[in-house]
């Protein structure tokens, strides 16, 4: 099914986005000590392989909006600063497992929107806000957390290019 779906795609299309990696398919509990799902690595190595048999280069975004339920529990996600180890352990898995193939990566999709609709005005998870912005917000404080959500992404990328420049670049390009 995976190759058929890719044989669809538009013949004059020579290159495509992977969306993400989604993180809890490939580490159940967002951190890779809880362990690799093996299954997961399987599934994304297929899909990588159907698009470069299809004549296609795969661009991958590492985090699209995912980050794994566990993590928001147990240290409340992009809030607080472990954030950034698992993001950068998560990356290195990435151009680990794929990086053979893959060349083309980006780290975050659209980290101003996410950071807007998850801890400004709640529209999307983790759906932060403060009552002021959106009365159905839970919990949140807009005057600060989208700043400190910020700053924690700005720190997941640079760990992560900092893990692709010294491990892995001269071997990918």
């Amino acid at each position: 099914m995976l190759a058929s779906a890719i044989i669809c795609l538009p013949q004059q299309s020579h290159f495509s986005t992977i969306s993400s990696f989604t993180i809890y398919f490939l580490c159940s509990d967002g951190k890779l000590s809880g362990g690799v799902n093996k299954e997961g690595v399987a599934f994304y190595n297929n899909l990588i392989d159907e698009l470069i048999a299809n004549g296609l280069k795969p661009f991958v975004t590492i985090f699209h909006w995912d980050l794994p339920q566990a993590l928001e529990d147990e240290y409340g996600g992009f809030l607080s600063p472990r954030v950034v180890d698992d993001f950068a352990d998560f990356a290195e898995l990435c151009y680990k497992e794929f990086g053979d193939r893959v060349k083309h990566w980006s780290t975050m999709n659209e980290p101003g929107i996410f950071i807007e609709n998850g801890y400004n005005n709640g529209a999307r998870a983790p759906g932060r806000c403060s009552a002021w912005m959106n009365n159905g917000c839970p919990a949140g404080n807009s005057a600060t957390e989208p700043y400190i959500v910020g700053h924690h992404m700005l720190l997941c990328h640079g760990a992560a290019v900092k893990v692709y420049k010294e491990k892995y670049r001269v071997s990918q390009l």
